[in-house]
Formats: C-alpha cells, sequence, structure tokens
C-alpha cells in the first residue's frame, strides 16, 4: 500500500517511548531483531524517555555482544505535554512502554491522537483502558489514529486464544462458555456506554467454586482478576456491531473476503480466566497475594509499600531489581481454553436448558511472560500494523482482537516462540 503524504513525512517508522525500564529495554533487543532484516518494515527506529543516559545503556545492553547500532535518542517526558507532541510528529508509529498506565498514560494518548500518529501499548489496566476509548475514541476517528492498548501478554494470547478455539467449532457447532486457565511454571468509577451483546448459544453457565480442581488438565485453579476478560469483551461487542469486522482504510477486494471469511468463523462464547496450580497449596499463596494487593493497592501508603517490598507482599514472586536473565530464560507460560458447546446449534435453545454436549481444549505456550512474550507480541503487532496499514481500521480506540484478528498476526507469533495447539475434542455423556 501506498503511504499517505501524511506517513511519507514521518522520520521514523516507530519509536519506542519508556525504553529505559525493565520492560522497555527487552522491546528494544525485540526490536533489534527485524531492524533493516529482509521483508521488515522496520527501517528507522528511535527511543524516547526523561532520561537520555538511561536510553544508551539500555540500547548497549539490548545491542550485547554486538556494538549498539546508532539509533537516535530523544527526550520525551509524560510531564511535558509538548515534548510528546513533539515526538508524535516524528513517527509513524508509538510503542509505549511506560506504566503504570493509570498515571502516566493518557498524555501519550492525547498526544498520538492529536497528531493522528498510531500508537501500541502494553497495557493490561481495565478501567483505564475503558476511559481513554470513553474519552478519545470518536477523536481517533477523526484524526486517523489507530490507539490500540494491551499489545503484550495482557491481552493477545486471552484474544487469538479464544478466536482459534472458537473456530475450531464447525457450524453447526457453537461454544458457549471457554475457560482459560493460566500456569506460569518457573480512583473515580467512570460512566461506560453500553455495547451491544453477542449472541451466545444456551444459557449462560454458573459461576463454580471460587477454587476449581479442573482435572481434564490436572490442575487447581482460581478466578485470575486480569485485563484479558474486559479486552475479549469488547472486541466481541464490536464484532456483534460490526459482524464482518472492521473494514481497512485501504483494502483491496482480496482482504476484504479474507477479513469477511475470518470473522465468520469466529463464534461468541462466555469467556472468563483462571490461575493454575499444580497444587492446592499454590492456589492459597495466590489468593494471600491478591488479598494484600487489594489491602493495600487502595491507599498511596498501601502502594508505597508493595513497591518498597514487593518481594515481602508477593511472598517472593517479585522483587524490586527484577529477574535475572537466567531466570527470564528458564520461564515459560501455559494458557488452557477448555470450551463447551454444542455439536448443533439447535440443541442450544431446546426446553430445559440442554447441557453442553462437546468439549474442545485448545492450548497457547510461549516463553515468560513480562520480558518475552510481552516484546515478542509487540512488536509483531508493529510489524503487521507498519507492513499492512491499509488493511488496518482508519483510527479509533480499540482491543487488539477487533483489529489484528483477521491479519497474520497469529502466524507470524507461531513463528517467533508463541504457539497455537488443539489438544482434545470430546464428546461429553449426559
Amino acid at each position: 500500500m501506498e503511504q499517505s503524504q501524511h506517513n511519507s513525512e514521518k522520520h521514523y517508522d516507530l519509536i519506542i517511548l519508556g525504553a529505559s525500564g525493565f520492560t522497555g529495554k527487552y522491546v528494544i533487543r525485540e526490536a533489534l531483531k527485524f531492524l533493516n532484516t529482509p521483508s521488515s518494515p522496520l527501517k528507522t527506529i528511535a527511543l524516547a524517555g526523561r532520561n537520555p543516559a538511561k536510553l544508551v545503556e539500555s540500547l548497549k545492553w539490548a545491542s550485547h555482544p554486538a556494538t549498539p547500532p546508532s539509533l537516535p535518542i530523544i527526550r520525551a517526558d509524560v510531564s511535558d505535554p509538548s515534548s510528546l507532541r513533539d515526538l508524535c510528529t516524528k513517527t509513524k508509529l508509538i510503542l509505549n512502554c511506560i506504566g503504570p498506565f493509570r498515571l502516566y498514560g493518557e498524555p501519550v494518548f492525547s498526544a498520538c491522537v492529536e497528531a493522528g500518529c498510531d500508537y501500541l501499548d502494553i497495557c493490561g489496566e481495565p478501567e483505564f483502558m475503558e476511559k481513554m476509548e470513553a474519552i478519545y475514541h470518536e477523536k481517533a476517528v477523526e484524526k486517523g489514529s489507530l490507539v490500540v492498548s494491551a499489545c503484550g501478554f495482557d491481552s493477545i494470547p486471552a484474544e487469538l486464544g479464544l478466536m482459534f478455539n472458537s473456530r475450531q467449532w464447525v457450524s453447526p457447532a457453537a461454544p458457549n462458555s471457554v475457560e482459560a486457565y493460566l500456569s506460569l511454571e518457573s480512583d473515580k468509577r467512570i460512566s461506560r456506554p453500553k455495547r451491544p451483546r453477542p449472541v451466545i448459544a444456551g444459557p449462560p453457565p454458573s459461576k463454580g467454586p471460587m477454587v476449581e480442581h479442573q482435572k481434564a488438565i490436572g490442575l487447581w485453579a482460581v478466578k485470575l482478576p486480569s485485563a484479558d476478560s474486559t479486552v475479549v469483551r469488547r472486541t466481541l461487542s464490536a464484532l456483534t456491531e460490526n459482524p464482518h469486522g472492521l473494514p481497512g482504510v485501504d483494502e483491496n477486494d482480496g482482504q476484504i473476503e479474507r477479513r469477511k471469511n475470518f470473522w465468520s468463523t469466529v463464534k461468541p462464547a462466555h469467556f472468563g480466566v483462571k490461575i493454575r496450580s499444580k497444587s492446592l497449596l499454590g492456589i492459597i499463596r495466590f489468593i494471600i497475594f491478591g488479598l494484600f494487593l487489594g489491602l493495600f493497592g487502595s491507599t498511596a501508603f498501601g502502594r508505597w509499600l508493595l513497591l518498597k517490598y514487593p518481594s515481602i507482599f508477593s511472598l517472593g514472586w517479585f522483587r524490586k531489581q527484577g529477574p535475572t536473565e537466567e531466570e527470564v530464560r528458564s520461564a515459560s507460560f501455559k494458557m488452557w481454553f477448555i470450551g463447551h458447546g454444542y455439536s448443533g446449534a439447535n440443541l442450544a435453545s431446546q426446553l430445559g436448558n440442554r447441557k453442553p454436549d462437546t468439549e474442545i481444549i485448545t492450548r497457547v505456550m510461549g516463553p515468560e511472560v513480562g520480558y518475552l512474550t510481552t516484546p515478542i507480541i509487540l512488536l509483531q503487532c508493529a510489524i503487521v500494523l507498519l507492513s499492512g496499514r491499509g488493511n488496518l481500521p482508519k483510527g479509533g480506540v480499540l482491543p487488539p482482537g477487533i483489529v489484528f484478528g483477521p491479519t497474520d498476526l497469529q502466524e507470524r507469533l507461531q513463528q517467533n516462540g508463541i504457539t497455537f495447539d488443539i489438544i482434545s475434542k470430546n464428546v461429553l455423556s449426559a
């Protein structure tokens, strides 16, 4: 696709903002893998943040053992709106790694939308994302700024994983509910506009017990208060309003047909996420950690305690200095998607609230979630956006699933170490 005059005048393909943070330096390392390589749209990258010296150190770390490439270093601070506006005039795309987003995210959102600059981030904060959609969506559409949050482990594996499971239900079969089981191995309430609800075969599933023993995959689980369910719900609502997906700003006939064919195979389902452990003791540990977050996270002093002594309040899961390289390399995740539904959609409407008669289990697996999987996903989203901008919506504040679902993002992730597998398809006894 031909770039618009607006984009052709940009100095850089993308700018990584907040590149000196824990996650940011891993994002740099991932981006360097695709800089000036064959078939990659990444020809020019810049790094931005409030401390240029730290950015230089992050670039050295990310490049090791090779000599660091000569990348532009730009000073930008979320407390200085003019520096953000200037940043957005220089690039086609901002990758924002500065969190927590509820404290530092909105100035970057605002600057990108005003400049008509595209934006991806790694946010996992549901209330912030819904607030930004309510405030900036219409202006982003008007300005042609495509703004997509949750382009990391929160929440692409959940979105694409649900779609992958959903697409295994070949008509006339239909899913009713899909539960995701995550295994990690080694302020004011806002007014939300009412969104349409997708039509899902059969009655809503019961909430079930707080702590669950899932025999099919051999684990204990407890509900995970993550962004995934919220983001998936936003995508399903967008799909209900637009059954063929969102049209690209400059699609050709082949892409239009591909988009429509893709979304015709995605069937909505009730969705939830639970975190799993091989033992009941592990689940109790997670519940205690959640209680600490809920108890201390609501006050400034409590948040200070959590940040000051993360190892104590996370029961050893988190440390202030971050994980070592060895710890990162040894970690991984598995996300199981257990779908229950009907062999024929007509069975769901029969009297007596007939129970599902079919089970389909799929799985998404990948490396450590925060420093490896998240940068992989963020960069692949950026490459999809830059290489096929005309196939994506003109603009708007949108969840990743509705934007990247019909693209080749899943295939790209599989080529970069994040796998999607069908585990089993079973008939359930009555």
